[in-house]
C-alpha cells in the first residue's frame, strides 16, 4: 500500500531543526545570490549557500545541489542538517510551458516537492521541510496545495504483488513533510487530491486477472463505505433489464461478467441536479475478434483508467465534502475474442434504442460508454464529463502531453480545460462539427461504431454525442496521458492516475 504522508504547515522561518530542508530556487533568484531571505540560513552553513548561488547552482529546472551543515546557530538551536537546493527554472512567466504564470508556478512546485521527497527517500530520512526562495507570490494557498500534491504523488509505488525488493530501490522512508509558510487548508486539499490520484494509480496497476469488473466494483464499494458515498452495482441481469445491450455485447466474449458501478455524493440540496462523471472501465481490452497486435498488449490493463479516475475523484469529493451533488458512473467489462464474442458486421442494440453496426470490435469503449451516458442523461444532470482511453488517434494528434477535449457546450469545455491547467493535467480542445457525424453512417443500422482513420478521436466523440441528449457534455480522451513514461517529476513509469485531479478541480470550481 502507498504510505500515508503527514503534511503540516509551519512558520516561514527556514532555520528549522529538520534532517533536510529542500528549497526551490528560480534562475532569477539564484543569480541574485542568497539575499536577506537566506541570510540567517547561509550563516549557519558557513556562507556556502551564497558561494554556490549563480555558480555551481544556477537554478535551472534540473539543477540540484546538496549541502551539509557543520555547525549550529549562535543560540545553540540546531538548524537543518542538510539543505537541498532545487532549481525551478523560470516558472514566473510560464512561457516555456505554454501555461499562464500561476499554473506554471503550481506545476513547478509540484515538481520541486516530488524531487525533494525522492531525494529524502534515497537518503533514508524520516522527514523533510520544504520552502521556496523566490519573489513573494499572490496565492500561498495554491502553492501549498501544489506542493502537497507533488509530494504525495511522488510517494506512490505499487508493491502489493511483490515479495522482494530490488537493490537500489528508493527506501520510501519519508513519513512527514513540513511546508514552510504554508496554508493548512490548501495543503489538506492537495493531500486529498494526491491520495485520490494514487488510489486511481493503484487500481490501474493491478493486472487484468485480478482487477476484473467484479473486483473493480468491490474496490469501489469498499472505498464508498469508508468515505460515506452511496454505491450501487448493476450486475448483468439488472443491465439487461435496463436495456444496456451495448455493454452486454462487449462482455459476451469473456467469462467475466460486466458491471456498472454507480457512486453518489449528496453534498448539495436534495432537489439540486447533480454533476455527473462517467469513466470507461475496460478491465482488459484484447480488441475482441478485431484482435490487437501482441506487442505491448499487456498495457491494455490500463484501459480502465477513466473508470479508475472517476472512482478516485468521487473519493476525493466525499473527503472534501464538496457542497454539490455528484454522480459517478463506471461501465466495466472485458473485451476478449471467443466463440461467443461480437463479430465485425454484427448489429447490436443500445439502451437509447439506436442500433449500431460493429465495424470494428476494438472500438468497444464507445459502446460501453453509450449505455452509461444514456442512463446518466436520464438522471437530468447539470453537466456530464466523461473520460476514457478511447482512441490511438488522440496520441497521434497530441502525443503524451495533453488529453483531447470535445463536447457540446463551450462553457463546460472551457471549464474542463481550465481545470486541466490548474491541475497540470492539460487538455486541448478539438472540434465536434456536425459534418463528422456523416463518417458514422451505416448501410444497415442507425450508425457505425467507427468512422474510418480520418479524425478518429473526433468521430469517436461524435458517436458518444448520440447518447447525451441535450445535456451539457464534455468528453476527455486520455489515451495518450493516462499511463506511460514519467514526463513530470511527480510521475513514475506506468499509471499516472489522470485525470483524477482535473475532475476534482472541475467539481471544486463549480462550488465557488
Amino acid at each position: 500500500m502507498t504510505r500515508k504522508l503527514k503534511i503540516t504547515c509551519v512558520g516561514a522561518d527556514l532555520v528549522r531543526p529538520v534532517p533536510l530542508l529542500a528549497l526551490g530556487v528560480s534562475r532569477k533568484r539564484a543569480s541574485a545570490g542568497p539575499g536577506s531571505a537566506l541570510a540567517k540560513l547561509d550563516s549557519r552553513f558557513g556562507g556556502r549557500i551564497g558561494a554556490v548561488m549563480g555558480r555551481d547552482f544556477r537554478g535551472g529546472a534540473k539543477d540540484e545541489l546538496l549541502l551539509y551543515s557543520s555547525r549550529t546557530g549562535e543560540d545553540g538551536d540546531p538548524g537543518p542538517e542538510r539543505v537541498l537546493l532545487l532549481g525551478t527554472g523560470e516558472p514566473e512567466n510560464g512561457a516555456s510551458s505554454g501555461m499562464d504564470s500561476a499554473c506554471a508556478r503550481m506545476d513547478s512546485m509540484r515538481g520541486v516537492a516530488a524531487r525533494a521527497l525522492r531525494r529524502a527517500d534515497r537518503l533514508g530520512l524520516p522527514a523533510f521541510a520544504l520552502g521556496w526562495v523566490e519573489d513573494a507570490a499572490d496565492d500561498h494557498g495554491s502553492e501549498s496545495q501544489a506542493a502537497a500534491e507533488g509530494a504525495v504523488l511522488a510517494s506512490w509505488s505499487f508493491r502489493e504483488l511483490r515479495s522482494d525488493r530490488e537493490d537500489g530501490e528508493d527506501r520510501g522512508t519519508v513519513a512527514s513533510l513540513e511546508l514552510a509558510g504554508g496554508d493548512e487548508k490548501a495543503a489538506r486539499i492537495g493531500g486529498v487530491l494526491g491520495e485520490a490520484a494514487n488510489f486511481a494509480r493503484t487500481l490501474q496497476a493491478r493486472p487484468g486477472n485480478l482487477a476484473t469488473p467484479s473486483a473493480l466494483a468491490r474496490s469501489a464499494e469498499k472505498m464508498a463505505a469508508a468515505v460515506g458515498l452511496g454505491c450501487v452495482v448493476f450486475d448483468e441481469k439488472r443491465m439487461a433489464a435496463e436495456g444496456m445491450e451495448a455493454i452486454l455485447a462487449v462482455s459476451k466474449g469473456s467469462a467475466e461478467e460486466a458491471r456498472l458501478i454507480v457512486l453518489e455524493h449528496l453534498g448539495g440540496e436534495p432537489d439540486d441536479a447533480p454533476l455527473a462523471l462517467v469513466g470507461k472501465g475496460l478491465s482488459f481490452d484484447a480488441g475482441g475478434i478485431s484482435l490487437k497486435p501482441p506487442l505491448r498488449m499487456e498495457e491494455m490493463k490500463y484501459d480502465m483508467s477513466g473508470g479508475a479516475a472517476v472512482i478516485a475523484a468521487m473519493k476525493a469529493i466525499a473527503e472534501l465534502d464538496l457542497p454539490v451533488n455528484v454522480l459517478g458512473v463506471v461501465p466495466s467489462s472485458e473485451n476478449l475474442p471467443s466463440g461467443t464474442a461480437v463479430k465485425p458486421g454484427d448489429v447490436i442494440g443500445t439502451r437509447a434504442g439506436k442500433s449500431v453496426e460493429v465495424v470494428n470490435t476494438d472500438a468497444e469503449g464507445r459502446l460501453v460508454l453509450a449505455d452509461a451516458l444514456d442512463w446518466v442523461s436520464d438522471r437530468n444532470p447539470r453537466a456530464i464529463v466523461d473520460c476514457a482511453t478511447l482512441t490511438g488517434a488522440a496520441v497521434v494528434a497530441l502525443g503524451r502531453h495533453a488529453s483531447a477535449v470535445l463536447g457540446t457546450d463551450d462553457e463546460l469545455a472551457a471549464q474542463v480545460v481550465a481545470a486541466g491547467e490548474r491541475s497540470g493535467e492539460r487538455c486541448w480542445r478539438l472540434p465536434l462539427w456536425p459534418a463528422y457525424r456523416d463518417q458514422l453512417r451505416s448501410e444497415c443500422a442507425d450508425l457505425a461504431n467507427v468512422g474510418g482513420r480520418a479524425a478518429g478521436t473526433i468521430t469517436a466523440a461524435a458517436f458518444l454525442r448520440e447518447f447525451v441528449d441535450d445535456t451539457p457534455w464534455t468528453h476527455i480522451d486520455i489515451a495518450g496521458t493516462a499511463y506511460g513514461k514519467a514526463l513530470k517529476p511527480y510521475q513514475s513509469k506506468g499509471p499516472h492516475g489522470l485525470p483524477t485531479r482535473l475532475l476534482v478541480e472541475w467539481a471544486l470550481a463549480r462550488t465557488r
